[in-house]
């Protein structure tokens, strides 16, 4: 592809469409942990168990999607992902007990693998060019933060007039509507000869014996843990524990009164932060080593999340937590899923990095578990927040010996297909 191509393609503007639709309702679970619970008067870690499943299923389903649309086209994976997303959002709204909440989770995980960055990713991956590929990268990833940012307070502003089972019902409906988007999203082929010879099996061998791709995996982990536990809990742990928002102050003074919107409102402005966090990664990724950066982005969250417990919780540490965290939200995705690219090509991107994206799912799936099950034993999250602290910290140490070498052999690009 020629180096003069575009950034902004169809390709590329629907995936954003896409991503940020399924991580605005992605985004929204968190906001329904009190009400949910309090209807039903299940523990704290009953609907926490249920969120985790969803990121668990979520991580499971990235490689399988990935491989199904490796084998039969990314649209059809997108289609089966959306129905399955809105098939688990329909039947979690007539939820009444725990185990059918956790249940029907498996199938909004699933779903949203179907339509979240495994697939996506690939697809806007293949289809950009070199030079663009990077920012390509980042732009989907801020996609997906600019649905984190309405997606929170859109669905705690409907639960001020509609009961939660309805909301969920709107969702599935929006999710559904993705579908109408999919005949813009053709992507050319731009995989070398050598990779598209090479056998999915032979790409998988060789990336498993690769020490760096160990390395990735395993780094990624802090990643899900941190982001899915502040997803499913912060608008919790900031009702609970944030002190009190004053009368003449300025949040009060722009309508948010309470420390439960303050907790949604945290959530947007952390999808807002990392927009602007996302797109500087996916411009620094294309001219400086992404290990590097990853450590860097580790390394500062780290130190953010450290601070934020240790001092007194108010509106403003709240306020100033969400951008730092913000800034460093996504900003690993394009790094990571880049670095994929990078070493072992793009032909079997999808499933390779949907692997990687497995471990971020096993944290995930401890950081939303382990803060309910932590809060219902000690009443708060400090445990489970210092355990985010320690492993972010590996996180930033674990890159470092990543190699960052293509192993795949140099041959010239395969003609585009039509």
């Amino acid at each position: 592809m020629d180096r003069s191509a575009p950034l902004f393609t169809p390709v590329l503007i629907v995936g954003c469409v896409i991503i940020m639709v399924s991580f605005a309702v992605r985004a929204s679970f968190g906001v329904f942990q009190i009400p949910i619970a309090e209807e039903f008067g299940w523990l704290r870690s009953e609907f926490s168990l249920a969120i985790a499943i969803q990121n668990l299923a979520w991580g499971i389903g990235q490689p399988v999607f990935g491989a199904i649309a490796e084998k039969i086209g990314d649209r059809k994976a997108i289609i089966m992902g959306a129905v399955v997303y809105a098939a688990g959002l329909v039947l979690s709204a007539g939820s009444t007990t725990p185990f059918e909440m956790q249940a029907y989770e498996w199938l909004v995980g699933f779903g949203i693998a179907g339509t979240g960055f495994g697939v996506v990713l690939a697809v806007v991956g293949r289809a950009s060019s070199d030079e663009n590929r990077s920012m390509s990268l980042a732009v989907v990833t801020a996609a997906g933060s600019a649905g984190q940012i309405f997606g929170a307070p859109a669905a705690e502003w409907m639960l001020g007039f509609l009961p939660w089972q309805t909301i969920f019902l709107i969702f599935a409906g929006v999710v559904l509507a993705l579908i109408a988007t999919l005949p813009l999203m053709r992507a050319p082929e731009t995989a070398g000869r050598a990779e598209l010879e090479e056998s999915m099996g032979a790409i998988l061998i060789k990336a498993f014996k690769d020490p760096s791709y160990t390395l990735i995996f395993l780094g990624f982990f802090s990643c899900g843990y941190q982001l899915a536990f502040v997803t499913a809990h912060f608008p919790a742990f900031v009702t609970e524990m944030c002190g009190p928002i004053l009368p003449g102050g300025a949040l009060y003074s722009i309508g948010i009164t309470s420390t439960s919107a303050l907790g949604a409102v945290a959530i947007s402005l952390i999808g807002a932060a990392n927009v602007g966090g996302t797109l500087l990664a996916g411009y620094l990724g294309k001219r400086y080593s992404k290990k590097y950066l990853l450590a860097a982005i580790y390394t500062g969250r780290t130190i953010a999340a450290a601070a934020f417990i240790i001092f007194p919780i108010t509106p403003l540490s709240v306020i100033i937590f969400s951008v730092v965290m913000g800034s460093l939200w996504l900003a690993t995705v394009p790094l990571t899923s880049g670095l994929v690219a990078h070493i072992y090509g793009l032909r079997y991107m999808g499933t390779l990095y949907g692997i990687v994206f497995f471990s971020h799912q096993l944290g995930s799936f401890l950081g939303v578990w382990l803060g309910g099950r932590m809060y219902d034993i000690y009443g708060d999250y400090t445990t489970v927040w210092w355990i985010g602290v320690g492993i972010g910290a590996f996180s930033a140490i674990v890159h470092l010996p990543v190699k960052e070498r293509p192993l795949r052999a140099a041959a010239p690009a395969a003609p585009a297909a039509g």
